[in-house]
């Protein structure tokens, strides 16, 4: 399979980018706030909805488009012009049916948690993952520690990425738990240091404490949440 997609870009902002950023004041974006103001902004339209509108819209997107058969679902990033503009969509509470990879959505997925104002696992919790990432019984315990709505959006995305950690999607997606948790981890924790060696040595341990999630959390409780 062919990894294309990150390498193309348009060097110049299209007008469609250009709109956007005329409007943005005007109109504030899903992307870059944080998960309160997220919910504020879909209050209207979504009154019933507890969850960032975003997430089950593109996790069923990628259901859709077959991405339990896709090799390097989450690893190899779409192309970065039809993410672009899928988010350009995505941000106006609509949806493209042009798409046809499933990359886009996963790529896409992965920048708005990476793009959270404040992570989806808060500062003040970081030291507490990494410290018990060893420990099944801990680390559900952290999570299930969390304030309501990071705790039921993080429930929500796991719960999603057990459905690819499974033997018989794997040997199609190449993804299995501690790659999904290597692709996934960033967008979740961020290291508060600014030191590289620190960095690099607690991603593992970031690795660690999802991977723990995903082989370990009883997630039954988002099924089919919305």
């Amino acid at each position: 399979m062919r990894e294309t997609g990150a390498k193309r870009g348009l060097k110049k902002a299209t007008l469609e980018e250009i709109e956007l950023a005329r409007t943005a004041p005007f109109h504030p974006s899903m992307f870059g706030n944080t998960l309160e103001d997220v919910m504020e902004l879909q209050q209207e339209r979504f009154p019933d909805r507890q969850l960032p509108w975003i997430i089950p819209v593109l996790s069923n997107k990628m259901v859709e488009l077959r991405a339990h058969q896709t090799e390097g679902v989450f690893r190899v990033p779409g192309d970065i012009d039809e993410v672009n503009a899928l988010k350009l969509i995505v941000d106006k509470f609509e949806l493209s049916d042009q798409i046809r990879d499933p990359h886009i959505p996963g790529s896409l997925l992965k920048l708005w948690f990476r793009d959270l104002h404040d992570p989806l696992i808060p500062h003040h919790y970081y030291e507490e993952c990494l410290y018990n990432c060893d420990s099944s019984a801990n680390a559900v315990s952290v999570a299930d520690s969390l304030p309501s709505l990071n705790r039921l959006v993080l429930m929500y995305i796991v719960r999603f990425l057990q459905g690819f950690s499974h033997p018989e999607v794997v040997q199609y997606t190449k993804m299995d738990v501690s790659n999904l948790a290597m692709v996934w981890a960033p967008n979740f924790l961020r290291c508060p240091s600014t030191d590289p060696l620190e960095i690099f040595e607690n991603t593992r341990r970031e690795m660690t404490f999802l991977r723990t999630l995903i082989d370990q959390w009883d997630t039954a409780d988002v099924d089919g949440m919305l």
